[in-house]
């Protein structure tokens, strides 16, 4: 029975130790509230989408900003949309057209920009 109560104890204190550390998504959210984290974690998401068309991780990241910057209900209402058809267009197996994204990057603070390829830009200088 001793060793049955240290167990339980030990268990418990390990509860209470844990119960104290935040969950990563409400920290990472947290994080996202300041303008410039969420524009690097943006452009992360978009450079990794130019590098292996992972559409499905930038989606993701502007879901995650939006959480940040009011929840997805209010970024739905500023872009003339209901919560559904907002949440359908940054799934998975969402397909947003290019105009939606740009909204949508607008009501959040921010925009695309468009640069030179590495790649082009050492062939137009060797020109």
């Amino acid at each position: 029975m001793t060793v049955l109560l240290s167990e339980l104890d030990w268990n418990l204190g390990l509860w209470q130790k844990m119960r104290n550390y935040r969950k990563f998504k409400d920290y990472h959210i947290e994080q996202l509230r300041d303008p410039e984290d969420a524009k690097i974690y943006l452009s992360v998401a978009l450079e990794d989408y130019e590098k292996n068309e992972d559409i499905d991780a930038f989606l993701l990241a502007v879901r995650d900003v939006a959480e940040a910057q009011g929840g997805i209900s209010k970024l739905a209402e500023s872009v003339s949309l209901t919560d559904e058809g907002l949440y359908n267009i940054l799934s998975v197996n969402g397909n947003p057209q290019l105009n939606m994204i740009r909204r949508i990057l607008h009501e959040l603070g921010f925009k695309f920009s468009i640069e030179a390829r590495e790649a082009r830009e050492r062939h137009l200088q060797a020109q």
